[in-house]
């Protein structure tokens, strides 16, 4: 009868312990936690590609504007030459 007994208490203990929820929270927690995080990473990912676009098209339009800046100023010489020559 005891060896019932202690078997019986064995499988509540059990059932009480599977109702838990604490071991739930906690890996949930963990979950959102993780979620967070890897959010996190993503922002600070984005926000450097980001930064890094803007660069490269702050360099590309610098780039253009010396560019045009040059194409005016053969164009500016090339007036004068006919001007010149009027």
């Amino acid at each position: 009868m005891k060896k019932i007994a202690i078997a019986l208490v064995a499988v509540a203990t059990l059932g009480v312990a599977a109702c838990d929820n604490s071991a739930n929270e906690a890996a949930n927690n963990a979950v959102d936690l993780n979620v967070t995080e890897n959010g996190a990473d993503v922002d600070v990912n984005d926000s450097a590609v980001d930064a890094a676009n803007g660069a490269l098209d702050s360099v590309g339009n610098t780039l253009e504007n010396a560019a045009s800046d040059a194409g005016n100023a053969v164009e500016d010489a090339g007036n004068a030459v006919e001007n010149a020559a009027d």
